[in-house]
């Protein structure tokens, strides 16, 4: 990003260089031949306004450069704060029973001989090894309760969570009597565990932990059931799901990038066999949605705080798990540097309103006023950026447009009077300053609300000006256009 804002700010100099030794160039051809060439006042004026139009930009891309950088540092000092405490998405994979058998087998090797020429002999060895075979569960039923709280870092919003978790799981031997480990991973996306407990047949055993996960050995004769019970609180941050197969592994790349940190990732590949599935998820809050790649759920109950989720599919033969997406607040960093990086397209809207409006209203305006106009806006956005800091979004534009808009009314006041003040200039100052911000606040409509704007605005000056002699108003700046001439007793200068 900070490439793109040096690149532009190159490019947009070079132009200005550019227009500057053109004009210069074309001022002094008309000084030299006074009458092959002799632009009006109103084309310098015109110049004079798009150099300052042209400076403006400049001071906004600076601003908004120095937005998206520090942006960029709260958030890298955010991401690790935050992956010590919360962790990151959090994905619980589906656990394995795998059947322990063992096996022997010959195997030959080669060692040393007892011969002086120092030859190898072959002896054949027996060893014996345990072959892991992976059972499908018979049932899970489980159930997590997942409660909202979001926490803000610098610039940025985090949708953190505590999630409590339930598992219940029937175990069936479908073969002969044997030796099985129960594999229970836990979420590699959190890095605090509470009320960790494990029970078989409804007696609690000890928990132990090995490599992130819970490995308990049991033995199950011919057609043998047992349940298996595990229980935990843990926390994460924007995601939180339940995965199976390929899900798994796929789910956690997210963590990484988003929050920093290498993280253990429990790879699984393949699509598995879940057999009698049913997910039961209670949320506090009520702006859901599911990530992508996830299932949606069978059913949806409304509750006093936020909603029931169930998730019944029976028997589910797919790599797609079940999660949900937590709600996002607005990001006051990559909020603001969207507005002020769009603010040259506001501050020419808004001069194009006030010069039509100046001629139309027989006001004559030079081009100082328009500078200190810019300015104005420029504060705008000046106050923006640094009150989103210590206030909610909405606050901080609030205030900002009441300076903004403040400045310019006072200031035109004085320039062409109170009803040109707040009327023409105001209200062009809230369309296009403070209206055109807002649009932001919509996401993923901005742009078709910007074009609307800007479409509203041409069709407006089109009619308002449709009868208007340009070439007259262009040729002769003192002629204050239809309006009459121009005020008398004010401090201002032709346009």
């Amino acid at each position: 990003m900070m490439i793109l804002v040096l690149t532009a700010l190159l490019v947009l100099g070079a132009l200005l260089s550019g227009a500057l030794v053109a004009l210069r160039g074309v001022l002094r051809r008309s000084r030299r031949f006074p009458h092959s060439f002799s632009p009006s006042p109103m084309i310098k004026r015109l110049l004079a306004v798009t150099f300052i139009f042209a400076s403006c930009s400049v001071a906004w891309m600076v601003l908004g450069g120095t937005v998206v950088h520090r942006t960029e540092t709260s958030e890298a000092t955010a991401r690790g704060d935050l992956g010590d405490l919360w962790g990151g998405p959090q994905v619980q994979v589906q656990p394995e029973l795998v059947r322990l058998d063992e096996r022997a087998r010959t195997v030959a090797r080669q060692v040393p001989s007892d011969q002086p020429d120092g030859s190898f002999e072959t002896v054949e060895q027996v060893v014996t090894e345990t072959v892991r075979t992976p059972v499908p569960l018979d049932g899970s039923s489980l159930r997590a309760d997942l409660s909202l709280a979001h926490r803000k870092k610098g610039l940025m919003w985090y949708a953190t969570y505590g999630a409590d978790f339930d598992g219940r799981y029937r175990l069936q031997n479908p073969g002969e009597a044997g030796d099985f480990e129960f594999v229970f991973p836990l979420p590699s996306g959190s890095s605090l565990f509470s009320d960790l407990a494990l029970e078989v047949d409804g007696e609690p055993v000890g928990v132990d932990v090995e490599g992130g996960e819970i490995r308990h050995a049991l033995a199950l004769g011919a057609g043998e059931t047992a349940r298996v019970r595990v229980r935990y609180g843990s926390q994460g941050v924007s995601t939180w799901r339940y995965a199976f197969g390929a899900d798994a592994g796929h789910a956690m790349e997210p963590a990484v990038d988003a929050y920093g940190g290498a993280r253990p990732v429990r790879q699984s590949s393949g699509v598995r066999t879940a057999r009698d599935v049913k997910l039961v998820v209670t949320t506090d809050f009520a702006d859901i949605d599911f990530p992508g790649g996830t299932l949606s759920p069978t059913e949806k109950e409304r509750t006093d705080d936020g909603w029931q989720l169930t998730w019944d599919p029976g028997t589910l033969v797919a790599s797609a798990g079940f999660g949900i997406a937590m709600p996002q607040r607005l990001n006051p960093g990559p909020w603001v540097s969207r507005v002020t990086f769009f603010a040259p397209v506001s501050l020419f809207l808004f001069f194009f309103a006030v010069f039509v409006l100046s001629i139309l209203r027989g006001v004559r305006l030079h081009p100082m006023h328009y500078f200190f106009l810019g300015a104005a806006c420029f504060a705008f956005h000046l106050l923006l950026a640094y009150l989103v800091d210590v206030v909610p979004v909405g606050v901080a534009m609030v205030v900002a447009s009441v300076v903004s808009v403040g400045l310019v009314v006072s200031y035109v006041r004085l320039v062409a009077g109170t009803r040109f003040a707040l009327v023409e200039v105001g209200g062009a100052q809230l369309v296009y300053l403070v209206a055109f911000a807002a649009t932001f606040f919509l996401e993923g409509a901005t742009g078709l609300a910007v074009t609307l704007l800007s479409v509203a605005t041409l069709f407006v000056v089109m009619q308002a000006t449709g009868r208007l002699d340009w070439e007259a108003v262009l040729a002769k700046p003192e002629s204050a256009g239809p309006g009459g001439e121009a005020r008398r007793g004010r401090p201002a200068v032709a346009v």
